[in-house]
């Protein structure tokens, strides 16, 4: 299995400049770790406004002048994702869906990965489980791979209500979802309580959860799928921890957001895992 490093920049940062400089330094470090082999993979999710400009500056997702001249592809760790999509296409005669982005754009950009149902859009936008299962099958179906977030906010686990939130999300999130297509969804545990507040889960109570994820896959479909199922943890994750939520914990990577905005601590990140 890969391990993944899913960056998620959220509104960051403030100029197309700094967006620019962000990536390339964060490239150009992890272009001098020799230990970063083909199962570690690093995933780099801007705003949508930097999505282009991150692409035409090193996008390994779509073929190089290089690489086309040889009939290959720019072979690199690093790939794109976007924070979010919209489950319809554009319709043919033009017109609706203002404000959203499609899926197509997303595609055409070489956007690999696309994060689905982010606490924050839960939260703030009142994304619903309904929505996000329309959106988790849009993506499949666009042959991109979703990144679904999961997670419970501090009153839900103050009551007790962990596993109740997390198997309502996971299990809406799955609906008409086939046996294949949910080998290719990346499931991120992010506790709400933990997000940002420099107060990570510990490895053992996040080992509980992950396999609590396992179970609620097995009893829906098979152990045998839920074995092949990558999940990730998000929430306060840094250079300091991240190994022990893969090494200790047993998930396949993490999902990282302030760490991700400050290139020496993010390569440092990776360099630790």
């Amino acid at each position: 299995m890969k391990t993944f490093v899913i960056a998620n920049w959220k509104m960051n940062p403030s100029s197309s400049a700094k967006a620019e400089f962000l990536f390339n330094s964060i490239k150009d470090g992890l272009e001098n770790i020799e230990k970063l082999g083909k199962k570690t993979e690093i995933v780099i999710c801007p705003p949508f406004p930097y999505l282009s400009i991150i692409s035409n500056i090193y996008n390994p997702c779509l073929p190089s002048p290089e690489a086309k001249a040889t009939g290959g592809q720019v072979k690199s760790n690093i790939k794109l994702g976007a924070q979010n999509c919209f489950w319809e296409d554009p319709p043919a005669g033009g017109g609706s869906f203002t404000g959203e982005i499609s899926l197509l754009m997303l595609k055409d950009l070489g956007c690999k990965y696309v994060i689905i149902g982010h606490s924050e859009r839960r939260m703030f936008l009142n994304e619903t489980d309904r929505i996000i299962n329309k959106k988790i099958r849009a993506v499949l179906a666009k042959r991109i791979e979703p990144i679904l977030c999961v997670g419970e906010n501090r009153k839900d686990k103050e009551q007790g209500k962990t596993q109740t939130v997390l198997r309502k999300q996971i299990e809406n999130g799955l609906k008409r979802i086939s046996k294949s297509d949910v080998k290719k969804i990346i499931f991120a545990y992010e506790p709400l309580w933990a997000i940002g507040s420099g107060r990570p889960c510990s490895p053992d109570e996040a080992q509980v959860i992950r396999l609590f994820f396992k179970k609620v896959i097995s009893q829906k479909y098979f152990r045998s799928i839920a074995d092949e199922i990558n999940i990730l943890y998000g929430g306060s994750v840094d250079s300091s921890n991240a190994k022990s939520f893969i090494e200790e914990a047993g998930f396949q990577g993490v999902l990282v957001g302030g760490s991700s905005l400050k290139p020496k601590e993010f390569i440092e990140l990776v360099k630790n895992i």
